[in-house]
């Protein structure tokens, strides 16, 4: 049915497509800081040999810092869906 001119379903459904892109997006951003330190500690590079990439992955890292603080401290509680799940099994 519509309500207000919109579907209903339409909206959790592009709310999660959000939040899907949105947790990919901060997981990339963690891959890359990782690799980076992989790469540091295998000597391939050396950061002082490229600061301004050496920079760009420290913005990176605290902006993920800053994002999990955020997301810590904002979340709900449990999932519902872990909470189900662990009551079906007899957890």
């Amino acid at each position: 049915m519509l309500r207000g001119g919109t579907f209903p379903h339409m909206e959790t459904r592009g709310s999660r497509i959000r939040a899907t892109l949105s947790d990919t997006f901060w997981v990339l951003i963690l891959g890359l800081v990782v690799l980076f330190a992989f790469f540091i500690a295998l000597g391939a590079i050396s950061p002082g040999d490229v600061a301004w990439l050496t920079l760009a992955m420290l913005a990176l890292a605290l902006l993920w810092v800053a994002h999990a603080v955020w997301e810590s401290r904002h979340r709900s509680g449990r999932d519902p869906a872990a909470i189900r799940n662990r009551e079906r099994r007899g957890f």
